[in-house]
């Protein structure tokens, strides 16, 4: 069912959220990714995955993890931490939005600075490749508290649907959850911010 109508209906929306686990840079280890899949803000499920550290699998791994779960098939929206996980493993959002048939968000806590996001880029082979996917995720929108990239669904109904999926503060609790649950397997318990 689409976005507007589950809105307009004010039925349940399923979110499934990506956020990546702390990790050291430079030891080579792959980095934990954790999906967490909430009915509106209730918890109802947990994927879990790995991915390169700076590498070129993010897209490719959560839509495996997605396509070969018993949850997509119930799930209206993907939510991502960051339009990258694990370092700059950016994911390309559109070939991610059509792999998995669903809007697929990235949300950030604020507007990126963009100058810095390439400096830092520009340290890493191939960072015109990784700039161009980050182009390709198309306009970064504010609707306060929200900011957000959205592939899949119009920047209106995702920033409708974002406040829906969030219980307090201005995170969607599956990305909220997921934060918490990754740094807790990593380090023993959660993390601060969530």
């Amino acid at each position: 069912m689409e976005l507007e109508a589950l809105l307009e209906q004010h039925r349940l929306i399923r979110a499934i959220g990506f956020d990546d686990a702390p990790f050291i840079r430079k030891a080579g280890k792959p980095v934990s990714i954790a999906g967490i899949v909430c009915a509106g803000t209730r918890f109802e499920g947990m994927l879990w995955g790995q991915i390169e550290p700076d590498g070129w699998d993010a897209t490719e791994t959560i839509a495996n993890m997605l396509l070969n779960s018993k949850f997509l098939p119930q799930a209206h929206i993907v939510l991502l931490d960051g339009i990258s996980l694990g370092g700059f493993n950016v994911v390309d959002l559109p070939a991610l939005s059509d792999a998995i048939e669903r809007p697929c968000v990235s949300v950030m806590r604020r507007y990126p600075n963009l100058e810095k996001v390439e400096f830092a880029l520009r340290r890493l082979p191939e960072p015109e490749r990784r700039l161009a996917l980050i182009a390709k995720a198309g306009e970064i929108y504010q609707s306060p508290p929200f900011v957000f990239q959205v592939q899949g669904a119009t920047p209106e109904t995702t920033a409708r649907v974002l406040a829906r999926l969030t219980d307090r503060g201005h995170v969607p609790e599956a990305l909220r959850l997921a934060h918490l649950i990754a740094s807790a397997v990593m380090n023993g318990e959660s993390g601060r911010q969530a």
